[in-house]
């Protein structure tokens, strides 16, 4: 009796399962596309009004009244009992399609709000007559669609494409309940949304027009996901369908402009801030050279779009950050800023300058005017964008014209810091001193500083401070190597010294004719490299060495400038370093977690829309087939090596045997080697034997004669 192998089992078992694994792919789209065509498919078509009362599609009104009376007739006429539920069903699908703007957008958009109220109306009215029911089903829409943007018409729709400021546009329809209800957020939307951007809606009756804007679904009909009413955003500059944005979210006031504002006009977000958050997370953080603007809200409301364009417009001027009020820390932000009560806005400028309160709710006009008043420090940071507009700049310009010969630039220069801001108040301060003079000032004790306050009313004298530690090489060119150690470049010590120096411009006329003159001949390129080394402008430079006193400082400047107004003063006019770029502070454009999720069901919507497609179940058909006959060719196909032929004990030995090899004893294998392993391998074989390798038995050697001793 033969024994079976114990492992015959387990190894069975281990065979089902590497097969199971091999044909997973076909086994899932198989499940897929069977799960597909009985479930999906049957649920994603549903019946239509039209097959409820067993008509074609897009039937008349006539029809849909004859059918409708044909169906009452006969389920009043019934003996047994009839069906409530299908009764509702067929009187909604009559008064539906009985009323014209109901049956528009159904049969263009399958728009169908009102359905739920069969679901209601059969639960209210289960096991009750007809005569019972109260007709009818559907009510028109209570309110009318009011609104006061701009409605578009095909043949203005030619003349968005492109524009230089965004559309928004609401697609809405006459007979639909919740445009109704929608309107006056639509309106609000609108005032918020219009200095940014163009408002206006289109009615479904522009039937190109809204077909155009609307979804397609796999089939091609259009359709609208959310239904209506439905937004969409076309870009500034857009040129094609394809550019056009839909939102897909909640229709809130709120969300609908942060939206457009952020995803269409990529303007930044503007932050709160706390009492406790404020100095170490935006004053501390911010350029130094910006205003910082400080927005005090009641109810913690998202900033204007008109707010958040302005702080893209100002960004390169000013920062800005909200505040909730509260009334428990009013005594607090009133002695810090002077801000008695929200709304207000705060402008936060130079340390020690008295910060401008403006109370009051604001509009674009308004907001707009403080803007352009306030943007600007009030003692400017010289940097590289600014030189030119200060007048502090080598390369000839002066506030004053090109025609001024003597111009003076008074800077105050160290690493930020504590000192850095006293020094920048008490040079404030002498710049306002300047700025208050007056005639009754002239003729008094006071008129020694007549030759300043002449300079600086006449814009040839100019106030600026500059940031040492970024300015390392621009600072220690002035100041010199051994007075620039506190002062210049990475702070190596705590202590700081911030220092006053002011440089007197003087233009060189023969140097600039020069210039003009060589650039325009273009006769020697080592003439021009000689030109480009030095600047258009002389320089004498003198640095203040007294107390941080105003009215001392005063006096030194005026000293300085009636010198240089009065003497032949010494100057250079070596090439002065450049001044380093600033580092740009990129735009808060922070996409909030609500547009982020608003944009990945977005996305996931619209592949939703294939769910519905026939074609799906069909394509996971065949790709089931396709990867099962893949899978099975190549297990098919699969060669595993034979084993070496054993010799049979039957036969003679190898020694009994010619030494040449059979070609039977080769293997499959050894037959199927490749031309140059045949050739190494019939190198290593025996040469055949050739008439000259045996020696016959009867030869000998025949001796040869010796010639010479004969």
């Amino acid at each position: 009796m033969s024994r079976v192998s114990a492992n015959s089992s387990p190894s069975r078992s281990l065979s089902v399962a590497s097969t199971f694994r091999a044909y997973t792919l076909p086994i899932i789209l198989f499940a897929g596309a069977m799960y597909y065509q009985l479930f999906v498919i049957p649920n994603a078509f549903p019946r239509s009004h039209y097959d409820v009362l067993q008509i074609e599609s897009y039937s008349s009104v006539e029809k849909v009244q004859e059918a409708y009376e044909k169906l009452e007739s006969k389920m009043n006429s019934a003996d047994e009992a009839f069906d409530i539920h299908e009764f509702l069903k067929i009187r909604y699908a009559y008064e539906l399609l009985t009323n014209p703007l109901w049956k528009r957008d159904y049969d263009i958009f399958g728009i169908d709000e009102q359905l739920h109220i069969v679901e209601s109306a059969s639960k209210q009215y289960a096991g009750k007559h007809i005569s019972e029911l109260n007709l009818p089903l559907l009510q028109a829409q209570s309110g009318s669609v009011d609104h006061s943007s701009k409605v578009i018409t095909a043949s203005d729709f030619q003349y968005i494409f492109p524009d230089v400021k965004p559309w928004l546009i609401q697609l809405y329809s006459s007979g639909s309940e919740n445009c109704a209800q929608f309107s006056k957020s639509w309106n609000k939307i609108a005032s918020l949304l219009d200095v940014v951007a163009n408002i206006g809606v289109v009615e479904l009756g522009e039937k190109e027009l809204a077909i155009y804007l609307a979804d397609r679904r796999s089939t091609g009909k259009p359709f609208f996901r959310n239904g209506v009413p439905s937004l969409v955003a076309i870009p500034a500059g857009c040129r094609s369908p394809k550019c056009i944005r839909r939102f897909n979210g909640e229709l809130t006031v709120d969300k609908v402009t942060n939206w457009f504002a952020t995803t269409i006009l990529a303007l930044p977000q503007i932050n709160y801030y706390s009492r406790e958050t404020l100095v170490p997370n935006f004053l501390g953080k911010t350029s130094h050279h910006k205003v910082k603007v400080l927005f005090f809200s009641t109810f913690g409301e998202r900033a204007a779009p008109f707010i958040r364009q302005a702080a893209k417009d100002y960004w390169a001027f000013a920062s800005f950050a909200f505040i909730l009020w509260r009334e428990e820390e009013s005594s607090y932000w009133l002695g810090a800023f002077g801000v008695e009560s929200a709304p207000a806005i705060v402008f936060l400028k130079d340390p020690g300058v008295k910060p401008v309160v403006h109370h009051g709710s604001i509009n674009n006009s308004i907001f707009l005017n403080l803007m352009e008043n306030n943007k600007q420090q009030e003692l400017r940071q010289l940097r590289s964008v600014t030189s030119m507009e200060l007048g502090c700049d080598p390369h000839g310009y002066s506030r004053a014209g090109y025609d001024t010969m003597i111009w003076y630039c008074a800077i105050v220069v160290g690493r930020p810091s504590l000192e850095l801001n006293r020094m920048r108040e008490t040079m404030y301060r002498v710049q306002e001193t300047f700025s208050k003079y007056s005639q009754v000032d002239a003729s008094s004790e006071n008129q020694s500083l007549a030759p300043a306050v002449d300079a600086f009313k006449g814009r040839r004298l100019t106030f600026a401070w500059l940031d040492g530690e970024k300015q390392k090489d621009y600072c220690q060119f002035y100041l010199g190597q051994a007075g620039s150690d506190h002062t210049c470049g990475q702070r190596r010590s705590v202590t700081d010294i911030p220092r006053l120096f002011v440089i007197r411009y003087l233009r060189n006329s023969s140097a600039v004719d020069l210039r003009k003159e060589q650039k325009s001949n273009w006769k020697s390129s080592l003439v021009q490299d000689l030109i480009s080394d030095s600047d258009l402008a002389g320089q004498f430079v003198a640095g203040y060495k007294g107390e941080d006193d105003v009215s001392q400082i005063t006096h030194w400047l005026a000293n300085i400038i009636s010198d240089g107004d009065s003497r032949d003063l010494p100057f250079f006019s070596l090439r002065t370093p450049e001044l380093v770029p600033d580092d740009t502070e990129p735009i808060s454009q922070n996409i909030p977690l609500n547009n982020l999720k608003q944009s990945i069901l977005g996305s996931l919507s619209g592949l939703s829309i294939y769910r519905e497609d026939p074609r799906v179940g069909p394509f996971l058909l065949l790709g089931a087939l396709i990867s099962l006959g893949t899978i099975w060719l190549r297990r098919s196909q699969q060669v595993h090596p034979s084993e070496p032929n054993q010799p049979s004990s039957n036969h003679p030995s190898e020694s009994n045997q010619p030494s040449q090899p059979s070609s039977k004893m080769f293997s499959q294998d050894e037959r199927e080697k490749k031309p140059r392993d045949r050739v190494r391998n019939r190198s290593n074989k025996k040469a055949p034997p050739s008439m000259t390798d045996f020696e016959p038995s009867n030869s000998y050697q025949v001796p040869l004669s010796d010639s010479d001793s004969e």
